[in-house]
């Protein structure tokens, strides 16, 4: 069930680093991830209460997990992140 127009995204240890898409369309975001092969979000869907971005460009989530890298391109920082690291569930259970 969907229940807004953005979509947490959560880390197995149940933070949330990234909530899309923000600031476009699913349209955008879905085709920016396919060109790239893997998810790829924007600052403004970023939870950087969740979030730190290491000096290498690492991205990882304050629970310790390797989440992706940030590969700047011309529309500013861009965090390709592997799929694998946000595909938690909330603790409520609840589906989405």
């Amino acid at each position: 069930m969907k229940l807004s127009n953005d979509y947490p995204m959560y880390t197995f240890f149940l933070s949330i680093p990234y909530i899309a898409p923000r600031g476009r369309t699913m349209d955008e975001f879905l085709k920016e991830s396919r060109n790239h092969g893997w998810p790829s979000f924007r600052d403004q869907e970023t939870n950087w209460d969740n979030v730190r971005v290491l000096p290498n460009g690492e991205a990882v989530s304050i629970d310790g997990t390797h989440l992706g890298h940030n590969l700047p391109d011309g529309k500013g920082s861009r965090y390709c992140i592997n799929l694998v690291c946000v595909a938690g569930r909330p603790t409520d259970g609840k589906e989405l």
